[in-house]
């Protein structure tokens, strides 16, 4: 009696590799994305005719209570980070548009008594 052999059956094809390839990609993106911290304070920004580009290194956030803010420092601590930082490094001013005038200029003459030259201002076009 003669049988005949069994056809030999394919296995299926192994999506490892795949996910693999995946797993790697959602790795790259995440470490290559740009993720802005949140801002320490609810604030609306002054309004301006035009903006220009913003080269501040150092962002110092102002509340409308005055309250500074510095890489996730407040307070006197943050004007003590401030004080750790190069005098020359740019400094952005993100400053709440219902900040007085009175204390931002009192903001300013603090931050030129810590030797910084080049401030800027962030507005709202």
């Amino acid at each position: 009696m003669r049988f005949a052999t069994p056809t030999r059956r394919q296995p299926p094809e192994s999506i490892v590799p795949m996910i693999n390839v995946v797993f790697l990609l959602l790795i790259f993106f995440l470490m290559t994305a740009q993720i802005a911290p949140p801002d320490p304070f609810e604030m609306a920004l002054p309004q301006a005719g035009q903006q220009a580009e913003i080269a501040g290194d150092a962002v110092l956030w102002l509340s409308a209570e005055g309250i500074p803010a510095l890489s996730g420092q407040t307070g006197d601590a943050a004007w003590a980070a401030l004080g750790a930082l190069d005098p020359d490094t740019p400094v952005t001013i993100r400053a709440d548009r219902a900040l007085p005038a009175v204390d931002l200029a009192r903001v300013l003459q603090r931050l030129g008594a810590l030797g910084f030259s080049a401030i800027e201002l962030a507005v709202q076009p």
